[in-house]
């Protein structure tokens, strides 16, 4: 499974970013996505997880929002209200076996990653 991740930048404080992660796999449908972030100097993090269920950090309740389309194999990360603490590099991975519906908040939890797209929100 190969994962490409685009649609970072730069925005201001208060803008909003779609993210995209596009995979590779005739059953994408079946694969458990997530969203983590890693902000210079820190560990990577967990973003928003979807596997029949969604879920997300604190951090990003109620202003970060996970999404696919199963047509176009593909996962979004809509970020809405950014703050300058959302500046990090975002990678998107797959966990292409799982039982659900449920989500998965842990790194070792997924077998495969994305490049990472570089998200930088100035105040």
């Amino acid at each position: 499974v190969q994962l490409q991740a685009y649609g970072g930048g730069l925005v201001q404080a208060g803008g909003s970013l779609r993210l995209s992660c596009a995979a590779s796999g005739r059953t994408f449908s079946s694969y458990a996505m997530g969203w983590f972030r890693q902000a210079p100097g820190k560990e990577r993090e967990f973003v928003a997880g979807s596997g029949g269920r969604t879920g997300y950090a604190d951090s990003v309740k109620g202003r970060f929002t996970i999404s696919r389309d199963n047509a176009k194999n593909t996962v979004y990360l809509q970020m809405n209200s950014l703050k300058p603490e959302d500046t990090a590099v975002y990678y998107c991975a797959a966990r292409t076996s799982y039982s659900g519906p449920r989500y998965y908040p842990e790194r070792d939890d997924y077998n495969y990653w994305g490049q990472g797209t570089l998200v930088t929100v100035s105040s």
